[in-house]
């Protein structure tokens, strides 16, 4: 797959970042992750992305992200794209990057450098190393200490023709327009804030039609709905599904740094999916936040 196959590719449907599985010692459990998978891929996203926020990326370590990556791309071969995540420190994630290329990943997100700041030439040497270690297209994910302007990534996209995407994890709106304005049809763009959902018809007003859902782990016919009904402009509904089950998982999710995680494999093991406990320096919900969040997808029926 062509850079510019993927960019076609992600510029409309419902993105997911399946959660990582683990077992009872906090071991990566592939034959879990596999049928996570192979439960995930017929519900119709249009690419799912291995080892991403959602999926614990932050925890993992060298040994066992390639095993995580040759898992997707084997479970889900023939079936929908996996874009591999990638990060951490420079050097590193070029390792990473090229083994998710070697194994099949049809495409990158680069995930923020950790801990220590840096400026804004320096995050776009190190976007630019990595785009230029495959030839893969790569998505860059602006979010914490990765904050690109539109002029660095207007300088990236014509240094890195694989470059392909922009995905937003601020919610400086500002800054979105900004790119979107200043980059136009070069990128494909996602929304990538924590719950999307609740920001998905502002994104699209602004020319983001696309994000991904952290919540189709565990309510996927309720996510790929709500996805169309956005699409659909169909306000009704979007405003029914955010008042009944959003909003309430807001407070849920609010309660504890970190849950933003926690609360979705939660939900996986309520819907018979269970993925492990989260790693730490995460925590898992409290009981009582647990049947709250229960109670809210029972409401929701099957999915």
């Amino acid at each position: 797959m062509t850079p510019q196959e993927l960019k076609s590719i992600l510029s409309s449907g419902l993105l997911s970042f399946p959660v990582t599985d683990f077992d009872a010692a906090g071991n990566f459990n592939a034959a879990s992750y596999a049928r996570r998978l192979e439960w995930l891929a017929p519900y119709g996203a249009s690419a799912l992305f291995a080892a991403g926020g959602t999926g614990e990326f932050f925890s993992l370590d060298l040994n066992e992200y390639p095993q995580i990556i040759k898992t997707a791309v084997d479970t889900c071969a023939g079936s929908v794209p996996i874009l591999a995540g990638v990060g951490g420190p420079t050097r590193q994630a070029i390792h990473m990057a090229q083994e998710a290329e070697r194994l099949g990943a049809k495409g990158l997100l680069i995930l923020p450098h950790y801990l220590t700041e840096a400026s804004q030439e320096g995050v776009a040497v190190h976007v630019e190393a990595i785009c230029k270690s495959v030839k893969i297209g790569v998505v860059v994910y602006n979010r914490n200490v990765c904050r690109l302007t539109p002029s660095l990534l207007e300088q990236l996209a014509e240094r890195c023709p694989n470059l392909i995407g922009y995905k937003d994890g601020l919610g400086d709106i500002e800054l979105m327009v900004s790119v979107r304005r200043r980059l136009g049809e070069r990128f494909t763009y996602l929304g990538g804030l924590p719950t999307a959902e609740v920001f998905a018809a502002a994104y699209k007003a602004l020319g983001v039609p696309v994000y991904s859902s952290a919540v189709f782990n565990f309510i996927p016919r309720t996510a790929m709905a709500f996805y169309k009904a956005i699409a659909a402009d169909d306000h009704e509904t979007v405003g029914k599904i955010i008042d009944d089950f959003f909003l309430p998982l807001l407070e849920i999710r609010n309660r504890r740094a970190g849950y933003a995680v926690s609360m979705v494999k939660a939900g996986a093991k309520i819907v018979g999916h269970d993925a492990g406990p989260v790693r730490a320096p995460l925590t898992d919900l409290l009981p009582d936040e647990y049947e709250r969040l229960a109670a809210l997808i029972r409401k929701l029926g099957p999915q």
